[in-house]
């Protein structure tokens, strides 16, 4: 893990996210353009919010594999249309999985990776933010209506988590990936 990610200069600010499959990525993504045109984050639901670290991020990634010894993979299924009105941000909700993300952020936010957090820990898929208050119920409307159409499943198995790192372009690069329900190497 360097400085310097495919040409971007990387930043002190790392996350902990799973990547939402196909054909639901595609569909968020493309949502999220929509909402917010210059959007480059591939979908995914946050376990760790952006951070930075007091420790290399090899001692973090570290970490974070040895507190998800003991996690399995389990199911999320995404479900209806929310918002945080005081960011101003239209998320999904999440109402299978939403314990297990709960409990890896609680295992996984302790020791080096620990930060405190500006808002409590509150799974969600979010669609859009920092939008204008004023397209607030707009936007809503919008997910809401594409959402009811959304014709595939909208549950997906969590195996993996993605160790993400940003950089000063706001682009997230994939530090590593660590599989759930997997022994470390020692």
């Amino acid at each position: 893990m360097d400085d310097h990610c495919g040409g971007c200069t990387a930043t002190n600010s790392y996350s902990l996210v799973a990547y939402l499959p196909e054909p639901l990525a595609g569909f968020v993504g493309q949502l999220r353009r929509e909402l917010v045109p210059d959007c480059r984050a591939r979908a995914h639901i946050t376990i760790l919010p952006p951070r930075p670290l007091n420790c290399s991020s090899e001692s973090a990634l570290q970490h974070i594999r040895q507190s998800l010894l003991n996690f399995q993979p389990f199911r999320i299924r995404l479900g209806d249309v929310r918002s945080f009105p005081q960011t101003n941000v239209v998320y999904l909700s999440i109402p299978q999985g939403r314990r297990e993300l709960e409990q890896l952020h609680n295992a996984i936010n302790s020791g080096s990776v620990c930060c405190q957090e500006e808002y409590p820990y509150h799974p969600h898929l979010t669609l859009a933010q920092q939008i204008d208050p004023r397209a607030m119920a707009p936007a809503g409307e919008l997910v809401s209506q594409r959402w009811q159409q959304f014709p595939y499943d909208r549950s997906f198995l969590v195996d993996t988590l993605t160790f993400v790192q940003n950089t000063e372009e706001n682009i997230w690069v994939d530090l590593a990936e660590i599989s759930l329900g997997v022994p470390v190497p020692v």
